[in-house]
């Protein structure tokens, strides 16, 4: 069985997470199975839109911190980072259609966050982890997503979303019925091939030029703000979730090292 499931059908192609034992978190296997479908979409001569979804009860639940934990490191492998990945390096000139199932949490809200069009079910539950695990929570989401600023800060601060309420912000373009979510998304798929091919692309590039992007002083600054603190506390909250236990923080390796904290610097105009 692949993690990877690939359907082939009149111009779409549907990549189905299949993992549901572990919630389609994204191991080294499934990140790898991953690129490949998505390079196969890019250099396709047939296959003009994607539909992406998951199976089970999550549509992917991030990284998988059980690996994480089994291998002594956090996030995506040396091996796995280095693949090419059109979808995830924003590469792709052909719409991608992301139809959530089920739970998008961590890494699997981003892989939400870069379709074009998001189709989810009713009741699904979101939440961009990153405050869980790395310290800093996610900076790009409400620029990216055009949230006001009260909601880009919950969604920072890993607060679970409903579907419902991802909707009302506008964070997605549909909220279906469960048994109406493929016949959705196959339904826009058919409407962009509809589309004179010249159209469809350049829509689709101005689209995307119109989204909003992080600022490099904004860039520089999360990074500086994502390794200032003990770096220990990424791996204990793997180890915590692993053992599902309530984790043991240290903080900061010097404790004054919190009124150290780096304050941000606009970059001078």
């Amino acid at each position: 069985m692949s993690f990877v499931e690939v359907e082939r059908n009149d111009g779409v192609m549907t990549i189905r997470l299949n993992r549901p034992e572990r919630m389609n978190a994204l191991g080294t296997e499934m990140r790898t199975r991953l690129a490949e479908a998505w390079c196969e979409f890019r250099d396709s001569k047939d296959l003009e839109v994607a539909i992406f979804t998951g199976v089970g009860r999550a549509f992917c639940a991030g990284e998988d911190m059980k690996e994480s934990v089994e291998k002594g490191r956090v996030g995506a492998s040396e091996e796995t980072a280095k693949l090419d990945n059109p979808y995830n390096n924003g590469t792709l000139d052909k719409p991608v259609i992301v139809a959530i199932n089920g739970f998008a949490m961590g890494g699997g809200f981003m892989l939400t966050e870069r379709a074009d069009f998001r189709v989810a079910v009713r009741g699904v539950t979101f939440e961009s982890s990153e405050a869980k695990r790395w310290l800093l929570g996610g900076h790009s989401h409400g620029i990216l997503n055009n949230l006001p600023h009260a909601v880009a800060t919950e969604v920072a601060f890993a607060f679970r979303f409903t579907a419902e309420r991802m909707y009302e912000v506008g964070y997605l373009n549909r909220l279906v019925d469960a048994e109406q979510l493929m016949p959705e998304a196959q339904k826009m798929a058919d409407h962009l091939l509809s589309l004179p091919p010249a159209s469809r692309v350049n829509t689709l590039y101005m689209t995307r030029a119109l989204r909003g992007r992080v600022p490099d002083d904004i860039e520089a600054y999360a990074k500086l703000l994502h390794n200032h603190g003990a770096q220990s506390d990424r791996v204990e909250s793997r180890k915590a979730f692993a053992e599902k236990r309530k984790p043991n923080w240290k903080g900061w390796d010097n404790p004054g090292d919190r009124e150290r904290t780096p304050r941000f610097k606009p970059a001078a105009k």
